[in-house]
């Protein structure tokens, strides 16, 4: 008995061009900054680079040996 070949992947998935246009594209950008979410999401980046920003590190001071 002979087993079915698979067909190739090439087969199942096409590539397909898509295209949009730059003025709608732009118009969604826009409308997108202009909302309040945006500003708040360039808030919370602030706030998380003020936590995780540098911090001076303390030293360590080491105990003589007697």
């Amino acid at each position: 008995m002979s087993t079915p070949t698979p067909k190739s992947t090439a087969d199942n998935f096409a590539i397909r061009e898509v295209r949009y246009s730059l003025p709608e594209l732009l118009r969604d950008i826009q409308v997108e900054r202009d909302a309040p979410a945006f500003a708040m999401e360039r808030l919370d980046q602030a706030d998380i680079t003020r936590v995780f920003g540098k911090k001076p590190r303390t030293r360590r001071v080491l105990k003589s040996r007697k």
